[in-house]
């Protein structure tokens, strides 16, 4: 295991527990845990047993508990709402989108082990993840729950504006098509495939011509980005001419 003997140098063992001290609030129990759930993929050594040491195992794990924690969070918020809108409020805010925003603030995107040749858009979120698995395994449920709300969330975002907000850009980037006389369309290809699953990338063409991409591990979600980011673009513009005029 010489990556992750390199890993364990003193300097850096020191940075990740002043990042889990000062921005998790937390003193570790188990430091490897948490050297291993920044490591990228792109950056994993082979171990004894032939498996790769990296960050997946504990995406994986923190994928489910923060999933678990939102949907505890959010049944008892919104005891009046049905579960497909629940569903949809927890998507907003663990989306890849979001997660990798959550890694860029905290900065833990800096801690990541990776290649630096690596194509890794989502490298932030998938750590974020990992950092939750991590955080499970030495901490245990009400105390990451306690983290990922009280800690990240809330000290980052308003939770409320996030749940409530307008997030069909697809619906509105088609009813701007219609208005303007602009023909849209979607193109998606597999992206990257892991062991069990498939990460797609959808390209938005307006009028033939590519406007924006988006990445997910569903369809439905990459062109969701996509046609968030095509809305953007389209907004700048129309800002810009506005000003060129006036």
């Amino acid at each position: 295991m010489v990556l992750f003997a390199k890993l364990k140098n003193d300097s850096r063992e020191k940075e990740v527990v002043r990042f889990l001290r000062n921005t998790i609030g937390i003193k570790p129990k188990n430091l490897d845990v948490y050297l291993i759930a920044l490591i990228h993929r792109s950056a994993s050594d082979n171990i004894m047993d032939g498996h790769s040491l990296n960050n997946e195992r504990l995406e994986y794990l923190g994928d489910a508990v923060l999933d678990a924690i939102m949907a505890e969070y959010l049944f008892k918020k919104y005891p009046l709402k049905f579960e497909g809108e629940l569903t949809e409020m927890r998507s907003k805010l663990v989306s890849r989108e979001r997660l990798g925003q959550l890694s860029r603030k905290l900065h833990l995107n800096e801690l990541i082990a990776i290649n630096p040749h690596a194509h890794a858009k989502s490298a932030g979120g998938d750590a974020f993840e990992a950092l939750v698995g991590a955080i499970f395994l030495d901490k245990g449920y009400e105390k990451t729950k306690k983290i990922v709300l009280k800690r990240i969330f809330d000290n980052y975002y308003n939770m409320d504006e996030i749940v409530f907000e307008e997030s069909n850009f697809k619906s509105k980037i088609l009813n701007w098509s219609q208005h303007h006389r602009k023909t849209v369309s979607f193109e998606h290809e597999v992206a990257e495939y892991k062991r069990d699953s498939r990460l797609y990338r959808v390209k938005l063409f307006i009028d033939g011509e590519v406007c924006s991409e988006g990445l997910d591990y569903t369809v439905k979600k990459a062109e969701q980005i996509a046609a968030e980011r095509a809305c953007e673009k389209l907004i700048t513009s129309t800002e810009k001419a506005s000003d060129e005029a006036n």
